[in-house]
């Protein structure tokens, strides 16, 4: 396979051409374009603490389910998937 690092996010296949496998989670979450601190991220099935993303490495063909955190009125809080 040629250079960059392919995942599969929500279920669909992502290839990053600036990342290489090996890369860390949050360079991931970085070539998402995503805000860390309004989502919540599993890594093959593991909740990935956002504390641990600097050092949680990700390897070609992993799984990502990434979570997005939507709110609305008071008290209200709600998740909705990623759609990319």
């Amino acid at each position: 396979m040629g250079a960059g690092l392919t995942v599969q996010v929500n279920g669909q296949p992502r290839s990053f051409a600036e990342l290489s496998p090996g890369a860390v989670l949050a360079a991931v979450v970085e070539a998402l374009g995503l805000k860390a601190d309004r989502i919540a991220v599993e890594l093959n099935g593991e909740i990935a603490p956002r504390t641990s993303w600097a050092g949680r490495t990700v390897s070609e063909g992993d799984r990502l389910e990434i979570v997005h955190f939507v709110g609305g009125g008071v008290g209200a809080c709600a998740t909705a998937p990623i759609a990319r």
